[in-house]
């Protein structure tokens, strides 16, 4: 009996380092959007000894899905040769390879877990380093800063973010170009959410790769969600001010 248990025991711990030394990657891709692409790319990223294991769908439009794709792969030194046979796929794009920690990668996960951070920040400047270091975090932005709308002024900034001026500035302009969007005023690489009630705005860069639909979504919806929490501890500390 104990031959087999041993050899077993075996079998699985060698599985189990293997699973261990997988990396993950995250490929941001352009696709056509048409049945049987992904699962090309897919049998591409099979043939260099990869595994696609997670796909978030970031946008799509005039015939083309902008997708991030997590995947697994044995020898970190295979990227170039996974990014050369996914571009060899008639269509496909290849707009950003970055490493992550860890063998899972899970967005909306991600995300609500900097909601619930959010919604159980303890006071307001827990609440506001909670936006500025997750939000960045879930986003993979370079940089993260919330702007005092009325004061002109920047509450906090986690990462390397341009002087505060320029984020003031920034804003400002961009509220006057797009009110309504969010957009950043046509600039890809930032995004920017107000919190109307707050007199706040988030904002977010990063270099390499532009802010998609789904990204300046999920922006928003931590603007909204940060907005309601901040508003609600002034007025619980002072039932008649104004934030």
């Amino acid at each position: 009996m104990s031959g087999p248990v041993l050899a077993a025991e075996t079998v699985s711990s060698r599985s189990l380092r293997t699973v261990a030394a997988m990396e993950t990657f995250i490929v941001r891709v352009w696709l056509p959007d048409r049945p049987g692409a992904l699962g090309q790319v897919a049998s591409r990223v099979g043939g260099v000894g990869g595994e696609i294991v997670g796909i978030d769908i970031l946008e799509r439009g005039a015939g083309r899905a902008i997708d991030e794709l997590a995947v697994q792969i044995d020898d970190g030194g295979l990227v170039d040769l996974l990014v050369d046979q996914m571009r060899a796929v008639d269509g496909v794009d290849v707009e950003e390879v970055r490493r992550v920690d860890g063998a899972t990668h899970d967005p909306r996960a991600d995300a609500l877990e900097t909601a619930a951070i959010v919604v159980g920040a303890a006071d307001r400047a827990d609440l506001v380093e909670a936006v500025v270091t997750h939000g960045r975090r879930v986003l993979g932005g370079s940089w993260a800063a919330i702007v005092h709308l009325d004061a002109g002024d920047v509450l906090a900034v986690d990462g390397d973010a341009p002087p505060s001026a320029w984020l003031v500035a920034f804003v400002e302009g961009s509220r006057s170009a797009a009110p309504t969007t969010g957009s950043g005023g046509g600039a890809d690489d930032v995004v920017w959410a107000p919190l109307p009630a707050a007199g706040l705005a988030v904002v977010v860069g990063r270099s390499g790769s532009g802010f998609r639909a789904r990204e300046r979504r999920q922006v928003a919806a931590l603007a909204r969600i940060a907005d309601t929490r901040l508003v609600d501890f002034v007025r619980r500390a002072h039932p008649s001010s104004q934030f």
